[in-house]
């Protein structure tokens, strides 16, 4: 125990579930009455069918299956009985034949051919049969070419024969290789177990195969019983819910060659979203394990099954682990397959601990003090707007992109607003505005700029003459005459 605690952790205490295993059983609450399962730990169903009425001659109608699906005693009874009744009907046919042909009395005349040779009671006819349909063949007794009717009667046995062998022989067959036997050898844990896996709560349960032989294909499926009534007052006693076991990545399907956890996550999407550990002692319900696959020796399809109640659903338990590696092996130690150890596990239902994060860290939405500052943010707005309109034709086409957003600029109204604002205008005017006080100057010079560029076009329309005179540039004015220098100023006016 203690080289076991210095493995696990001091705040794990190991729990043993079955006999072979050492430790104290789980702590459980005060025993209930005998609870009603649906499946039993075996699998066998508990459910009968009454008041059938005139339905049971569809039993009649697929007889092969009725006789394969009763037990073992009526099987071999039939068996017995059919056989009896079948030789005792054909050796009285022979008998009756060697009756009316007068046989019986004339046995012993050498100079008569009867039918079968050497029949001379019911006892030789009944050994006759017997070594006629089991090929035996001593040569005491035979059939002469005499008897067309033993004939006929002789063809017929071998027909009825063959058909008796080949139902009853093949039914026997088929029970004794039925697959039920294989699920003796595929073992389920005998509690289910919740706690943390992952970060999330999870209801666990151990599957296992004794045999080297593999299970091909094998899949597993859990369905929930439990009753429950619809909004419409109809109560359902057994109503049936699926439990993901991994259905949805592919989980499902197992790779039986050592034992396995099969994990199923309760979530929003669970039936068990509001199970908690204090609703399990008023919670009335069965899990139903379905494990299905192909035995690989036979090609047949074997099922197994089991069931867990309420009562055998621990919280707060772990299956330990039972495989270690050997040399060159690892090994499966199946006397610790049932047992489970505690580990932390919060008490409430994952409902309860998704309310309790929400209540411990509430969001709160943005939103603007008062409408007085709403009111100054549009006015901002609107001023900025007619600000746009005075502006340079440049800027306006910069400043004027339909993708603007409108809902930043209203949130400039505040200093640290307006900063995240500047973030999505353009580099230029962002510069521009970065800089304070000189932002009017900067505007001015670029828009004197931009305006020098009409000038620029007006002397490029001048006729060649004035264009050669203007070449200097600023000294334009000054070699101009004085009618030529009044007409051009009054033209750039």
């Amino acid at each position: 125990m203690s080289a076991l605690r210095r493995k696990l952790g001091d705040e794990y205490q190991v729990v043993s579930t079955s006999a072979s295993g050492g430790g104290l059983p789980p702590p459980r609450s005060a025993p209930r009455g005998k609870r009603q399962r649906f499946v039993d730990k075996n699998g066998r169903c508990n459910v009968q069918h009454g008041n059938l009425g005139g339905e049971t001659s569809r039993y009649l109608s697929d007889l092969f299956t009725t006789l394969v699906d009763l037990k073992w005693r009526w099987n071999l009874f039939i068996f017995i009985l059919t056989y009896t009744v079948a030789w005792l009907f054909m050796a009285s046919m022979w008998w009756v034949i060697a009756y009316m042909r007068g046989d019986l009395n004339k046995a012993h005349d050498d100079s008569y051919t009867p039918c079968v040779a050497n029949v001379y009671n019911f006892p030789s006819a009944f050994l006759f049969f017997i070594e006629t349909e089991a090929t035996i063949g001593y040569g005491y007794r035979y059939i002469t070419d005499k008897c067309p009717e033993g004939i006929i009667l002789f063809l017929f046995q071998s027909i009825l024969g063959s058909i008796v062998d080949a139902f009853l022989i093949g039914c026997m067959f088929i029970k004794m290789s039925q697959p039920k036997k294989r699920a003796e050898t595929l073992m389920f844990s005998e509690h289910a177990a919740i706690s943390m896996r992952d970060g999330k709560l999870t209801l666990m349960f151990r599957v296992g195969n004794l045999r080297n032989s593999h299970m091909v294909s094998a899949q597993i499926r859990c369905k929930l019983l439990k009753s429950r009534q619809t909004p419409e007052g109809e109560f359902l006693p057994l109503d049936q819910l699926e439990l993901d076991v991994g259905f949805s990545t592919g989980a499902d399907q197992l790779f039986l060659v050592s034992p396995l956890t099969i994990c199923h996550v309760i979530d929003a999407k669970s039936p068990f979203y509001d199970l908690s550990q204090r609703s399990m002692h008023t919670e009335q319900f069965e899990i139903v394990v379905i494990l299905e696959g192909i035995v690989e020796t036979t090609g047949m399809t074997c099922q197994a099954r089991t069931s867990y109640t309420e009562d055998e659903v621990l919280w707060g338990h772990r299956f330990f682990p039972v495989i270690s590696l050997e040399e060159g092996f690892f090994k499966v130690d199946y006397s610790q397959f049932h047992a489970t150890f505690e580990v932390p596990t919060p008490p409430y239902s994952v409902k309860e601990q998704e309310e309790m994060l929400l209540m411990s860290s509430p969001l709160i939405p943005p939103a603007v003090s008062n409408s007085k500052e709403r009111n100054n943010s549009v006015e901002c707005l609107d001023g900025l707007d007619e600000v746009g309109t005075k502006l340079p034709s440049k800027l306006q086409k910069i400043t004027g992109r339909d993708d603007f957003p409108k809902k930043l600029l209203r949130m400039s109204s505040t200093t640290s607003e307006k900063a995240y604002s500047m973030g999505d205008l353009p580099m230029k005017l962002q510069r521009i505005s970065s800089v304070p006080g000189n932002s009017e100057e900067k505007l001015g010079s670029k828009t004197t700029k931009m305006m020098s560029d009409p000038m620029s076009q007006s002397v490029a329309e001048l006729p060649p003459k004035l264009q050669k005179l203007s070449g200097g540039g600023g000294r334009m004015e000054g070699n101009l005459p004085p009618k030529l220098r009044k007409m051009n100023s009054d033209r750039f006016t």
